[in-house]
């Protein structure tokens, strides 16, 4: 075995969006294009030492979603890994790790870092896309100025170091050497579990298990499965079949993998049959993603976060209370209720978990989330698909009230903020980005102009400063927002691989209990034809409805 140095040159495209780099499997498959950017990546980690010798005697966490091209990424990136230092790589079984369970592993083992292989909700397969992601120390995604420096050294590499070692065992438990470096493969599942047996009273949930209580999780046939199966049915005692969909696949069977009624659409057909199972909810491809359902009743995102912001001390890993929450500023106001009435702050920022990562660091929030099917809190440094799973099985076990009484029980008292997100998707990105600008152009002469009964009173292009260490993100999205408290709100989304996917994001607030049964794009439409009549996207796009509209 040797290392070897190898010429190679700059591949167009290699920017990192919210979630890492994600691309089509196509483009991944290119002869050392992986290789070009995980050599980047490291080449910035040792530059931030004065030595540039970061990386040598550290431990790296390596898995990923197993999606097709996970086995042959975690193969190569092992052999970059042995020929830049490191010591030691903890890598999955199988090589996969969901992307919490990576956040997990890292922080118990205290890694330097880790690499998450995942395209997250994204299909799989050949044709499919693939993704990666570099997590920090902390556990939780790489800061925006280690993604940018990342990129702008894909844009001059020349050469990169791996080593020519035969390729090792991804099945086998135990070390493996490579070069200097040792490869233990470890149980996917245990150090998550042993994260969850911290946070939720498992005998109480034993025993809803023994009394007869029922649920059905989809985990898609993605990661999720077998951490679901590990713990539900092997710990908690759920009947065999809970689980459904349990094994990943390369190309999760077809699905994809992506946690709302639309695409869950199996679960939503399950949750309204007769004779449904109490409990529904489904995750996405890593595995970080949630949708909750009840009987013939489906939770909202951003009321899943509210609702446990308010019976949070009800979960033994938050009985002495919150420090604060925080969610994404597309992610309905329905939290900011919650936290208000709790004495505690709620903070507002963009769209990336990887902006939750100083809050929690510095311990100024505990639970966070947002509209995209993610809640999470300290326990990791990711949003947390199987986490929020056990948090609502807890809060029905604690409280004897089913999903949807919670929910309406919740409206009762706070109100109910109606809430939908629209995607147009695979638009072509010049049209996307010239919607953009020339929506960000038309902000100044918004404010106060009337929109049917509404008035706009704030016309603006988000700008976040982060409270922790004051570093400033611009253009995170355009808002608009009424004098009744109502939203729109339009954004380019960071995590697709083909065109542009436009988001336009509706809310609207509702006091009054005769007034919380509307369907939610009646309850809407006004607000949906002022997001037209702003942007003309039927005009410029040429879609009369959104691709997805959840």
């Amino acid at each position: 075995m040797t290392i070897q140095t190898l010429l190679s040159q700059p591949f167009a495209g290699q920017r990192p969006g919210t979630s890492g780099l994600r691309k089509k499997v196509t483009a991944f498959t290119q002869p050392l294009y992986l290789e070009n950017f995980v050599q980047a990546l490291f080449d910035e980690l040792n530059a931030s030492t004065a030595d540039g010798q970061a990386l040598t005697g550290q431990t790296l966490v390596l898995g990923g979603d197993g999606r097709f091209f996970n086995r042959t990424a975690v193969q190569i990136i092992l052999k970059l890994a042995a020929a830049n230092g490191f010591a030691r790589v903890l890598l999955g079984q199988g090589g996969i790790l969901s992307t919490p369970a990576v956040s997990a592993v890292i922080r118990r083992h205290q890694a330097f870092g880790g690499i998450v292989l995942s395209a997250s909700h994204n299909p799989g397969g050949p044709d499919g896309d693939f993704g990666i992601k570099y997590n920090a120390g902390n556990g939780g995604p790489a800061t925006e100025t280690l993604t940018e420096a990342v990129y702008l050294r894909t844009q001059s590499l020349c050469q990169l170091r791996i080593s020519d070692a035969p390729d090792l065992s991804l099945d086998l438990m135990g070390v493996q050497p490579l070069e200097q470096m040792q490869v233990e493969v470890i149980d996917s599942v245990a150090d998550y579990a042993a994260v969850m047996r911290e946070l939720f009273d498992f005998d109480m949930l034993r025993g809803m298990f023994a009394k007869g209580f029922s649920a059905r999780v989809d985990a898609m046939n993605a990661v999720g499965g077998p951490y679901a199966k590990a713990i539900l049915e092997g710990e908690l005692g759920a009947p065999s079949g809970t689980v459904v969909n349990a094994t990943p696949l390369e190309d999760f069977g077809g699905l994809h993998p992506d946690p709302n009624p639309v695409n869950a659409e199996d679960l939503i057909a399950c949750m309204s049959a007769p004779g449904a199972p109490e409990f529904g909810a489904a995750m996405d491809g890593d595995a970080d993603r949630n949708m909750v359902v009840g009987r013939n009743f489906v939770v909202t995102p951003s009321d899943s976060l509210a609702l446990m912001t308010a019976y949070a001390r009800l979960i033994p890993g938050y009985s002495a209370g919150l420090s604060g929450v925080a969610r994404s500023m597309p992610t309905s106001c329905a939290a900011d209720r919650v936290a208000k009435a709790l004495g505690i702050d709620c903070f507002e920022t963009p769209t990336g978990w990887k902006f939750f990562g100083n809050l929690l660091d510095a311990g100024r929030i505990t639970l966070c989330g947002e509209e995209s099917y993610g809640t999470g809190s300290n326990h990791v440094r990711e949003k947390d698909g199987l986490w929020a799973v056990l948090f609502w099985l807890s809060l029905q076990g604690a409280t004897g009230r089913s999903v949807e009484e919670l929910v309406r029980d919740h409206w009762q008292t706070y109100g109910r903020n109606y809430y939908s997100r629209h995607d147009y998707e695979a638009i072509a990105v010049d049209v996307a980005n010239a919607l953009m600008s020339d929506l960000r152009s038309a902000l100044p002469g918004l404010p106060g102009q009337r929109f049917g009964a509404r008035s706009v009173v704030l016309a603006d292009d988000f700008a976040y400063t982060d409270p922790v260490d004051a570093s400033v993100s611009k253009k995170q999205g355009i808002r608009l927002i009424f004098d009744d408290g109502a939203r729109v709100i339009f954004r380019l989304s960071g995590t697709g691989t083909e065109g542009a996917t436009l988001r336009v994001y509706l809310e609207r607030y509702e006091a009054d209990p005769a007034l919380q049964d509307v369907p939610v794009q009646q309850a809407l439409a006004e607000l949906v034809a002022v997001a037209e009549q702003v942007a003309g996207i039927h005009a410029r796009t040429g879609m009369a409805a959104p691709t997805v509209a959840t």
